[in-house]
């Protein structure tokens, strides 16, 4: 038996010597590395922290100790090592595992973690629940990094960390990537720090020299760690960022030594109140081709192992990706309107922002993981007559819901949100689907909320979204690709609050918004002839009040469909409608129930839904048979 088909859970990794820990790791990295090459997931991330893990879980007694996954990318050696070395090869599909920590999953999953920069305030949070209850031996953990540290959240709570006396350990998983390069005056700050050859070589002389001195004294604990700070300041030419805000710094350390990090751990665990571990670690380690390409290579998709060549699914379409249409759309509306800019959080590879930038590099802005920020200062550069295409992924966008209220929708500015991987996105799950946004935004004023049918509409949408004084403006897309091959035509503005009639009928309205209208046109192939009309509404906010008369006037039974939460979105829309000018009709909503879907493929997931093109039919045959 190999080392790793011994271990079932933490326990069983403590009965090993420290010695072999080395060839587990190698053992859970071949694991890891075959798994993903047949059921792709996030590679990269997890690759860099499998040493991490396994010391984490050598040192500390999880799950009655807190341990808290930042994103969750870098999760998948922690779910092997807690009882779940079988399931993983059936992670993020349907039935299986998720790909990231769930507390419903297992009892070594402290904390569900899906988006960024939350642990440090979750461990704090549990750190401080403990001391409350006079549990002094329970240890609370946050593993931060994959670019988790350039969202604003983290240095909330690590500002609020300094000044609590708790059981603490923030390791900082220091990679200087999230899927693309971090970017920002922390990644510069932890550069300097781990690029200083002096200052690492005096602190790793002075610490082992006072280390020895004064072995089990607490006192010249407390003197060498003044002695640190000194050299840090010093060599460094600037206070530590984490001191100045009260917590204790050590490193940095090199993250794939497993055994010095056991014992770095060890010590930790003494040291009472908050502390920061700064771990230097290659996202992708140990397979080559991850460690060169990083970015291609977070979620590569299915690869081969031996050759490192990333392998299609068969599924190559003659249709481009709807990112890839926003991503040269943008770079053609930029040459012919000087007042554009780009802006992502962390996403330029993910959302086709790299086209623009590559081009124009000075007009488009990566400001790292923090869609907050990017929001307003979205607002801050409309505000003085520039004209902002922020692009934040659907279910990311939630997480800056206040700044759009405030500081865009309140002021009228002209800011362009695009919000791509709208809708079910499959196998990524709960944390990620992008469900909410029709809802979310459609009750707050002055904002115009838009979703292309096609590729053909995204252009559209966005040339009309950045003509002169259109206010806020949201454009929602899927994920993967689109319907027409001969996608760039000549831009042509599409009146804003004007839907249309994409299909004659007689007996039945069906009502969609987006790229469903695609699907709904080949369902009613197998109807009657003109007996069932669609309708795409395309603007959900503006809604089109003269095309809703127009059906209500004709139709009595009325179904909608939307890629959405069915609270809130368009079907609640149409309600509201019929309500408020006193209509009768029969109106069945189809869309995303009211509960937290899970993993796997978007076909999968529209079929629990509900709303696959079968239950649109069935729908449709049982209101015209009765």
């Amino acid at each position: 038996m190999t080392l790793l088909e011994k271990i079932n859970s933490p326990a069983d990794l403590k009965q090993l010597p420290l010695s072999v820990l080395p060839q587990l790791c190698a053992e859970i990295r071949e694991k890891i590395i075959n798994e993903c090459s047949a059921n792709p997931g996030h590679l990269g991330a997890s690759l860099g922290v499998v040493e991490m893990t396994v010391a984490l879980h050598y040192v500390f007694q999880t799950p009655y100790d807190n341990l808290i996954w930042d994103v969750g990318h870098q999760s998948y050696a922690h779910k092997i090592l807690t009882g779940r070395r079988d399931a993983f090869e059936n992670k993020r599909i349907l039935g299986g595992i998720s790909g990231f920590p769930k507390i419903t999953e297992s009892e070594y999953d402290a904390f569900g973690t899906g988006h960024s920069s939350t642990s440090i305030s979750a461990a704090l949070g549990m750190a401080i629940a403990a001391k409350m209850s006079g549990e002094t031996d329970r240890q609370s953990i946050a593993v931060i990094g994959d670019g988790s540290m350039t969202g604003g959240m983290a240095f909330e709570a690590v500002n609020n960390a300094g000044v609590c006396d708790a059981n603490l350990l923030v390791i900082l998983n220091d990679n200087n990537m999230a899927i693309d390069p971090n970017v920002g005056g922390i990644s510069k700050y932890l550069l300097d720090i781990t690029t200083s050859r002096t200052y690492n070589k005096i602190k790793d002389d002075v610490w082992h020299f006072l280390g020895k001195l004064g072995k089990g004294k607490p006192y010249m604990r407390r003197f060498i760690q003044n002695i640190n700070n000194s050299i840090k300041t010093m060599l460094l030419e600037r206070s530590n960022l984490f001191e100045a805000l009260g917590l204790r710094y050590f490193g940095p350390v090199d993250g794939h030594n497993v055994e010095h990090l056991v014992q770095v751990l060890r010590d930790l665990k003494d040291i009472p109140g908050p502390k920061v571990l700064h771990c230097i670690t290659i996202k992708g380690k140990g397979f080559l081709q991850a460690e060169c390409n990083q970015t291609q290579w977070h979620a590569p998709g299915k690869y081969n192992v031996d050759t490192g060549e990333i392998i299609s699914d068969g599924l190559k379409s003659p249709f481009p990706k709807f990112q890839d249409v926003f991503g040269n759309t943008l770079l053609e509306l930029a040459k012919t309107n000087k007042k554009i800019v780009g802006i992502t959080p962390a996403m330029p590879s993910g959302c086709s922002m790299n086209i623009m930038m590559h081009e124009m590099p000075e007009r488009c802005f990566d400001v790292g993981i923090a869609e907050q920020h990017a929001v307003t200062f979205s607002a801050g550069l409309a505000i003085k007559g520039y004209l902002p295409f922020c692009n934040i992924y659907s279910s990311f966008m939630q997480r800056a819901y206040d700044q759009v209220i405030h500081d865009v929708a309140l002021q009228k500015l002209n800011v362009v949100f695009c919000l791509d991987r709208a809708g079910l996105v499959g196998a990524d799950g709960a944390t990620h689907h992008g469900v909410y946004d029709l809802a979310y935004f459609r009750s707050i004023p002055n904002l115009t909320i838009a979703a292309p049918m096609n590729e053909e509409e995204l252009r559209d949408m966005m040339y009309t979204a950045q003509l002169p004084n259109k206010g806020p403006f949201v454009i929602r897309y899927p994920r993967g690709y689109g319907f027409m091959e001969n996608w760039k035509t000549p831009f042509k503005e599409l009146p804003i609050g004007k839907g249309r009639c994409i299909a004659e009928g007689k007996d039945i309205a069906v009502i969609t918004i987006g790229t469903l209208g695609n699907n709904l046109l080949d369902v009613i192939k197998r109807t009657a002839d003109n007996s069932v009309a669609v309708f795409d509404i395309r603007y959900l906010k503006p809604i089109d009040n003269e095309l809703l008369h127009e059906i209500f006037n004709k139709f009595s039974k009325i179904i909608t469909v939307e890629d959405g939460t069915v609270i809130g979105g368009l079907g609640s829309a149409v309600l509201e409608f019929m309500a408020d000018h006193n209509y009768n009709a029969e109106v069945v909503r189809m869309g995303v129930p009211d509960e937290f879907i899970e993993h796997g493929s978007t076909k999968q997931l529209r079929k629990i839904c509900g709303f696959d093109d079968e239950a649109i039919y069935q729908q449709i045959f049982s209101m015209l048979n009765r």
